[in-house]
């Protein structure tokens, strides 16, 4: 019996993607044959008590406090970044020239400047770059691409893309880091509809102009504590309750021209209420349309006009057989997958990509141009005009 090669992982934050990466990492060789064995080798966050307890928690060998100290280290192979968006940059072009291989959570960067550096340093370095669209990688969404690849939809005419939360609707909610445009760069822009353009750049193709609108419902937020520019505000109770300004974006919406004809309608926000993880999509052609819904993630709805009249409809796809991508790897047909799944497919292409040294997508080119289309529609808002997306 061969033995696997080990990949030991040095992961860069530990709370929300830091637990689903984690938990992708340790379930990844249950699930698939592969030649390498993730390492959960050492986790890094600059709470030390916190960063400990999530390392014990989630399965790793040892922690670390400074990032820095991690890409030093010869016993790490990979980089995996889940930190705000304001260290991106920073940490993947520090793990190019180090020769690590490199996996970053969404948005890539901060803008289309940064974004392009860091690609170009993987790109130099010769190392496996990936970015963590985790959504590309449902077996819907990959038989979606299929169906459109083999036709099946004929010319696409349009794609309708929705993302709505409503975490944030509350006006006591803090001023959190996803709020601060000095560290994620915008807010709903970058957060939810990232994950639009780049599930509409894999299904339909590249867009070549947007036109956006954006709009911040609460201008300020209370601060807990946190550095930066303050106004008193009302006393809340007991006490001067201390107010920043919110400066990124609640909501987004963007009308987008594809390369290909096509015709795109995005949607995000976090006011959406009662949507917890509204992540939806429309695409219609000429000889059929497809749905898809995120808090449905195994079902596919599906209309082909070849069907007899009077029984024509969407109909629903179970995408649970074998002949699903991806859905072979687990259970028997009708037995459903959930969100953490999509990161484990989404490892396993990471680590073939290692494994046979060919990048995998989504890479760090996918988050640049991802990157210039929400800079892009982000530039429309504020002119109030047509944006050529210029890559």
């Amino acid at each position: 019996m061969s033995l696997k090669r080990k990949v030991r992982i040095g992961m860069i934050g530990y709370k929300f993607m830091g637990k689903a990466h984690s938990h992708a990492y340790r379930d990844l060789p249950f699930y698939f044959n592969t030649d390498i064995e993730p390492v959960l080798q050492t986790i890094v966050g600059r709470d030390e008590a916190n960063v400990k307890q999530a390392g014990d928690k989630f399965g790793w060998l040892s922690y670390e406090t400074d990032w820095r100290r991690v890409i030093e280290r010869d016993d790490i192979d990979v980089i995996d970044i889940g930190t705000p968006n304001h260290l991106h940059a920073e940490i993947a072009i520090a793990a190019a020239q180090a020769g690590k291989h490199i996996i970053c959570e969404k948005p890539l960067a901060m803008d289309k400047e940064q974004a392009f550096t860091m690609w170009k340093a993987a790109q130099k370095a010769g190392v496996i770059h990936m970015i963590s669209h985790n959504y590309r990688f449902s077996p819907a969404i990959q038989y979606a691409k299929k169906l459109i690849e083999q036709g099946v939809l004929g010319e696409i005419y349009h794609i309708r893309a929705q993302y709505l939360q409503d975490w944030l609707m509350d006006a006591d909610f803090p001023l959190v880091w996803r709020l601060r445009k000095d560290i994620c760069g915008s807010g709903t822009l970058g957060d939810l509809m990232a994950h639009s353009i780049d599930l509409a750049r894999f299904l339909v193709g590249e867009i070549e102009e947007v036109s956006g609108m954006m709009e911040t419902f609460i201008k300020q937020r209370p601060m807990e504590g946190l550095p930066g520019p303050t106004t008193a505000g009302p006393t809340a109770g007991t006490g001067e309750q201390v107010l920043a300004d919110v400066e990124v974006d609640d909501a987004v919406a963007a009308l987008a021209k594809f390369e290909n004809g096509a015709f795109g309608v995005f949607e995000a926000s976090r006011y959406g209420k009662g949507n917890r993880n509204g992540n939806r999509l429309e695409i219609n052609g000429s000889r059929g349309s497809l749905r898809w819904d995120m808090e449905n993630m195994n079902t596919l709805q599906l209309y082909l006009d070849k069907d007899e009249f009077g029984m024509q409809g969407f109909r629903t796809i179970q995408c649970t057989e074998s002949i699903h991508p991806y859905a072979g790897a687990y259970w028997p047909a009708g037995h459903g997958i959930g969100y953490e799944h999509t990161f484990i497919n989404l490892m396993h292409a990471f680590m073939e990509g290692i494994s046979t040294n060919t990048n995998p997508s989504p890479s760090f080119e996918d988050g640049y141009r991802n990157q210039v289309v929400l800079d892009a529609i982000a530039k429309s808002a504020s002119k109030g005009a047509r944006i050529t997306v210029k890559y």
